[in-house]
């Protein structure tokens, strides 16, 4: 326990901050002191509930991942009782009933009350505690009881405690009653859509599991509102259709409780809002420290301040599981919360980067619960500071078009901002719709959603709303689940095992057997499977179910929960639900598959040692012998660095070590170095995977028995494919020898094509293209090439490289054309063709067979006055044909001239051009293409003295040209 006027002590203790507060603030901090006299610290809250529980027999489970990728029905995390889904559906074999967590969570569904109120947040901790199918409503209701008001926990005062129960509720108003001695008067009966969960489940749905609920408020001393600081969700029904009759009791009842620790926190340090507990508070100071401002509560600044750091909290905590900002799903959110704090911070006239120097602090105050988020400050505060230095340099121009906006509605009358508006600030400025919505609403103008999402067709996936935690989805994979439980796993000591059909689904509907002919996807599962099912970056095994009366063919492997799954098709004869069967795994693929998987853990210290700890992985894809990782790096890989992972890697591999799987509690592999990946979610009792004592990985994953099993590791590629996120494309066993002896293939051909000596081929390629990309632009500008600039390269001997320096060369000119290896020789090819195209064209320049001005004007037809020239040219390139334009214009007037050429067989261009006397008399060159141009095909367009167009059909260039005389005399004349 600590003094309740620990908040007040903190800043009267701290001189250097006391300048940030206003003393009506620090006033009344002491006041709520002295009223509450019993206060704690956050943490000292959390660990009290998680002992309590432990004590009434609960499992004590850490907290799940912010991001559950295990959940694709949500973006975040967003109540404590979402890891635990499958436990209240008994889709999952049980190793205990009880359980209690605090959890961190992710909700964005208030966003706009951020700051604002006492209690919204978008990052907050869950305290829950949980029965699937064990105790009930007298144990919850007494256990939360006692927690709350005994001395020995929190000690509250029961008198300042009421509560609320379902209004049908009889039996939890009963417990209160009897076992409690609450009276009538503190117990209040709600309806549906206040004590049940989900709200309004009876009347409105969704079918599947719901319950009433019980809330537990407190009232404080000082008479301000009552909190809710509690709520007990008894989960007894499951609802099938519409009332009345509707909620049928579950066999099995369950306990689903939460309680907000930073509510609970304000609660017992007698502060009124959540951002003054001890662990927020520090961070909202530091906010308006490094602003260079005071914090007054109740102005807008302060409101700002709290906004800043309740968003950077939420975005360190994302950051560090590797959710980086983007545009889509859960990035688009996290981008979403720091642009609307770096906008808090405009406002207040911070133009630089700053919220990146919070994340100490963020650290700091979270170390206790989560000591992990030390080993990360420096990469999430590089993370934070990038996005609002790229936010930063569009904002202001951003926030000038939306008040020219702003000022086009005042004129007009109009109260709605326009969502085509707001999808061009969004795609051209980075203006998210949300915050513009934010600041439309400060001037009370109303903001179009729909108008928005129809032209923001792909961000419009990303709105970073949130799918509900929906429980209660009964689909024939969840009845399986519901049923079976689990299968079990032999595939890592075996590629082939007996089993038995436990279920069978065609297309969405399970079935007892299936035949020849059946062609509806299916699904089979089975009590025992050596089949992998895809996780963890590793795809699923392939291979085969056989039976007496059938086979069928395995063409992947996935789970869900505990069941794999295995997708058939090709079936022979029939297989029945209860067929004893042999199931085999295409071990060839397995082993290509396990040689990719031991080299990626290899490839990952590879990079760590040369690149530093900051190289985590960020994904990853393992097939046969072909691995795609993703790491976190500020910049590209460097191609001498790119040598040295690649070199590293190869002599770890090279070494002949054992590969070494091992079952140990989680704290043990954490002791022996293995490498946990920021943002998984480990079991305990952990898979470690050690490489000789190099290389210690959690892992799930089918791995060789030795490193030099792997072969080689052939680096294919290195890229970038989001901000800070690097990708690597390797090959290794027979795919990377394929790939050596392809490369060299490449270097021998590209070799004869250049003509260049060994070891100068990238000096070839790129005369090559720098030769044709300066004859394309003298004959653009009409001009024959004065040399050719790429003459073969013959220095240096002839001797046959070895493979390393064979590859570099290939690296090089690989990164230098920016293709693939298989599209290398037809990229030089495709050089060398049109060199001798543009050269071939060069000539017809220089020889004369391009008219001139003064033949194109000797060819006119003087109409009314005025010269009209209509001309097709040989191949021709759009400079030359608006050249010959000019010229013509500078040497006669009033004239029209209009050239169209075919550049290739199914390519036409025109080019039309109108003195400057003719357009003032209201002829259009863009007129007159338009007119034209869907002749050949094509359209296009542009000013009244010049304008261009393109065209598909050049068999019809006569008749286009034709119709280009009629239309420009026809004009002449009136």
């Amino acid at each position: 326990m600590c003094p309740n006027w620990m908040p007040a002590v903190f800043v009267l203790l701290d001189p250097g901050r006391c300048h940030n507060f206003g003393w009506a603030f620090i006033l009344t901090l002491l006041i709520h002191a002295i009223q509450i006299p019993n206060a704690m610290k956050t943490d000292e809250i959390r660990e009290k509930y998680l002992e309590f529980f432990q004590g009434k027999g609960h499992r004590l489970c850490e907290s799940d991942v912010l991001v559950p990728k295990w959940d694709k029905s949500v973006l975040f995390t967003p109540a404590g009782m979402n890891p635990f889904k499958d436990h209240f559906l008994g889709k999952v074999k049980l190793e205990f009933t009880r359980a209690t967590s605090s959890q961190k969570c992710l909700r964005t569904g208030d966003i706009d009350n951020v700051g604002r109120t006492a209690y919204h947040h978008t990052f907050f901790e869950m305290l829950g505690n949980f029965s699937f199918g064990d105790y009930f409503k007298r144990e919850a209701i007494n256990w939360a009881w006692e927690f709350l008001t005994d001395k020995n926990w929190l000690g509250l005062d029961p008198d300042r405690l009421t509560v609320t129960v379902y209004l049908d509720d009889d039996e939890a108003a009963g417990i209160w009653q009897s076992d409690l001695g609450l009276p009538t008067s503190r117990i209040q009966r709600m309806d549906e859509n206040d004590n049940f969960w989900p709200a309004g489940a009876p009347t409105s749905g969704p079918d599947g599991v719901c319950g009433p609920c019980s809330e537990i408020f407190y009232h404080p001393p000082d008479g301000s509102k009552e909190v809710e600081i509690w709520n007990l969700v008894f989960t007894q029904f499951n609802r099938e259709g519409d009332p009345p009759d509707n909620l049928k009791p579950l066999p099995s009842k369950n306990i689903d409780t939460g309680m907000g620790l930073e509510r609970i926190a304000s609660t017992m340090q007698g502060v009124t809002t959540n951002y003054h507990i001890d662990t927020i508070l520090p961070i909202v100071l530091s906010a308006a420290e490094i602003c260079g401002q005071k914090y007054i509560p109740e102005s807008d600044n302060g409101r700002r301040f709290r906004r800043m750091a309740d968003h950077v909290r939420a975005c360190t905590f994302a950051i560090h599981e590797n959710v980086y900002p983007g545009s889509a799903k859960e990035e688009y959110v996290i981008r979403r919360l720091l642009r609307r704090a770096v906008l808090d911070g405009y406002q207040i006239e911070q133009h630089e980067p700053f919220l990146f120097q919070l994340v100490p602090k963020v650290a700091e105050m979270m170390a206790r619960p989560y000591p992990e988020l030390k080993g990360t400050v420096q990469r999430v505060a590089d993370v934070i500071r990038r996005e609002e230095s790229s936010f930063l340099s569009s904002i202001g121009d951003g926030l000038s078009r939306i008040e020219k906006i702003f000022s086009a509605m005042e004129s007009t009358g109009s109260k709605s901002v326009d969502g085509q508006d707001a999808a061009e600030l969004y795609q051209t400025h980075g203006v998210p719709p949300e915050m513009f919505e934010q600041i439309a609403r400060e001037r009370e103008y109303q903001f179009d959603w729909p108008g928005y999402r129809a032209a923001m067709e792909v961000h419009s996936q990303a709105s970073g709303k949130f799918a509900d935690s929906v429980m209660g989805n009964f689909g024939p994979i969840d009845e399986i689940k519901s049923e079976f439980k689990f299968t079990e796993f032999v595939g890592y000591e075996s590629t082939t095992e007996k089993a038995v059909v436990k279920a069978i689904v065609s297309g969405d509907k399970r079935v007892k057997h299936v035949s020849s002919g059946e062609n509806k996807p299916l699904i089979v599962v089975l009590d025992r499977t050596p089949f992998y099912a895809e996780s963890g970056g590793q795809v699923g095994d392939t291979g085969e179910i056989s039976a007496s009366g059938g086979t069928l063919e395995v063409t992947d492997t996935q789970k869900d929960g505990d069941i794999w799954l295995h997708i058939c098709s090709g079936i022979r004869g029939q297989i029945s639900v209860g067929n004893a069967v042999t199931a085999t795994v295409d071990s060839d693929r397995r082993d290509a598959i396990r040689r990719a998987h031991t080299a990626t853990h290899v490839l990952h210290h590879s990079l760590q040692q040369r690149l530093g700890s900051h190289a985590q992985q960020r994904g990853s894809r393992v097939a046969e012998d072909v691995l795609r990782f993703d790491f976190s790096n500020p910049g590209p890989v460097d191609a001498d660095s790119l040598e040295v992972i690649e070199s590293e890697s190869n002599k770890r591999i090279g070494t002949s070590v054992p590969v070494k799987s091992e079952i140990l509690p989680l704290a043990e592999a954490r002791t022996r170095g293995a490498m946990m990946l920021f943002g998984e979610k480990y079991p305990d009792p952990v898979r470690m995977i050690s490489v000789g004592d190099f290389s210690r990985e959690l892992c799930g994953g089918t791995h060789v028995e030795n490193s030099t099993d792997i072969g080689l590791l052939e680096v294919v590629s290195e890229e970038g494919i989001s901000a800070g996120t690097r990708r690597i494309e390797a090959y290794t066993g027979s795919r990377a020898s394929q790939f050596r002896e392809d490369m060299q293939r490449v270097y021998d051909e590209a070799l004869k094509l250049t003509g260049a000596a060994t070891g100068k081929l990238p000096v070839a390629v790129e005369r090559l293209a720098r030769s044709v990309k300066e004859i394309r632009r003298q004959v653009e500008l009409g001009k024959s090439p004065l040399v050719d600039a790429a003459p073969a390269i013959k220095a240096g001997g002839n001797s046959k490289p070895d493979y390393l320096a064979m590859r570099k060369e290939m690296r090089d000119v690989i990164r230098g054309l920016n293709v693939p290896l298989d599209q290398v020789l037809d990229r030089i090819g495709g050089l060398i063709a049109e060199k001798e195209r543009l050269l071939e064209k060069a000539s017809k320049i220089s020889s004369g067979d391009l008219p001139d001005a003064d033949s194109l004007i000797a060819g006119g037809i003087k109409t009314n006055g005025s010269l009209v020239i209509t001309c097709e040219l040989p191949e021709c390139n759009p400079n030359l044909m608006r050249q010959l334009v000019d010229q013509v214009r500078q040497k006669t007037k009033p004239v029209a001239i209009f050239l169209a050429s075919a550049s290739a067989a199914d390519k036409v261009l025109l080019v039309a051009g109108i003195s400057r006397d003719l357009v003032e008399r209201g002829l259009s060159a863009g007129d007159w293409v338009r007119e034209t141009a869907p002749i050949v095909g094509g359209g296009g367009g542009g000013k009244p003295d010049l304008a261009q167009a393109g065209g598909k059909q050049p068999e019809n260039i006569q008749a286009c040209l034709h119709r280009a005389s009629e239309y420009i005399t026809g004009r002449l004349q009136t």
